[in-house]
């Protein structure tokens, strides 16, 4: 049994064509409409799984070039994040045989498949369970910052994640790392390099360059609807960096910010001393800013790709506070009324601070030197 997938993201039709394959179907995948088409008309599949939103060609015309063709009973499945009920409808009237919204499980697509056409006679390593894999509605790009994390880096969580959220790529920046934190990264990327990535510096340029190399490295990839960073300690752990991502996804924001503000039913702990610390330089960081946000240090950040060359083309002037250049950047080039709008500053449901901080007390005293550098060249 044959099976066409056509989807503009790599991201998943690597996930789909493997499952499938697992499954004994004989799959061929194209990353666009005109190429579905094209493989279409000589591969004659049993069945074309096809998404709806891709740059050249509607997944709807695609639809309409099988519907309208000689074989025209060929059966179509859509798997899009559209939820647009118009075009659900449009599908069905040209003839698609069922509609997956993403986000969707790859046992779902599965069983819906097998509904249409059947299960091949023998299926190959089709014991692995997948009900918990999750073809996710946008392909997201995840930058890890790194510095001699070989004894902090949470392997297994990452690892977990990777394989579970289908559509998000992670790209592990080690920032020039005395350690064998490169080996550890090199070890977990095995066996899931279509969503892990290393970008490797020679020197250690700190936080900010390590951010900055990263995001811009993921912006050549043009799959990416949306790329953010978190730290390595996972201290904003990724139910709420997904929930980041959601916001974004829903409303008209180009950043959307975790903050680690308390509230009522937040599993939000700091250190006494720093959380005193940090209240001091929120308060002058709004100074600067003139904006009014609460925790612009949060190492939890997801932004439309749009704005990536905007905001990390020039170095930051600053090891630490390269988030608060980030936001003045936005300030400058929107105006600060427009980009009060567009940046959300979400409260986290939780977030602990992890032992082994690099940022010591000493160095929140010169983070003050670092503040007032900014208000100066930023003037």
């Amino acid at each position: 049994m044959k099976i066409l997938t056509i989807d503009d993201q790599q991201l998943i039709l690597l996930s789909v064509e493997k499952r499938l394959t697992e499954l004994g179907y004989d799959v061929k995948t194209a990353d666009s409409g005109k190429k579905g088409i094209e493989v279409y008309d000589s591969f004659e599949p049993d069945l074309v799984l096809v998404d709806i939103n891709m740059p050249d060609m509607s997944g709807l015309d695609v639809v309409k070039h099988i519907k309208e063709g000689k074989r025209n009973t060929t059966r179509v499945l859509v798997m899009s994040g559209n939820t647009d009920e118009t075009i659900i409808t449009d599908g069905f009237t040209l003839g698609i045989d069922d509609y997956m919204k993403k986000p969707v499980s790859l046992s779902e697509m599965a069983a819906r498949i097998k509904r249409l056409i059947g299960a091949p006679v023998i299926e190959l390593n089709a014991q692995e369970s997948t009900s918990t894999r999750m073809l996710q509605k946008n392909c997201v790009g995840v930058v890890i910052p790194c510095y001699n994390e070989e004894e902090r880096l949470l392997g297994k969580e990452f690892r977990d994640f990777a394989h579970s959220n289908l559509g998000y790529h992670l790209c592990f920046v080690n920032d020039g790392s005395t350690d064998k934190t490169l080996e550890v990264l090199e070890e977990l990327k095995k066996g899931n390099e279509s969503n892990i990535s290393i970008y490797d510096c020679e020197k250690n340029g700190g936080k900010a360059e390590a951010v900055r190399l990263g995001m811009l490295h993921l912006a050549k990839d043009l799959q990416l609807d949306y790329i953010g960073f978190l730290d390595a300690d996972l201290s904003t752990d990724f139910r709420d960096f997904d929930d980041l991502v959601e916001t974004l996804d829903q409303s008209d924001f180009k950043i959307v910010s975790g903050s680690r503000m308390s509230r009522m039913g937040a599993d939000i702990t700091k250190e006494s001393a720093r959380k005193v610390i940090s209240m001091t330089i929120n308060l002058i960081i709004r100074t600067i800013l003139r904006m009014p946000f609460n925790d612009t240090q949060c190492g939890a950040k997801v932004m439309d790709r749009s704005v990536v060359p905007l905001l990390f083309s020039k170095p930051f002037i600053t090891k630490w506070l390269f988030d608060v250049e980030m936001f003045i950047r936005m300030r400058k080039y929107f105006g600060k009324t427009e980009a009060k709008k567009l940046i959300c500053e979400q409260p986290l449901k939780r977030w602990i601070h992890a032992d082994g901080s690099k940022l010591s007390m000493k160095d929140s005293v010169k983070i003050v030197g670092q503040l007032a550098k900014i208000a100066f060249v930023y003037r």
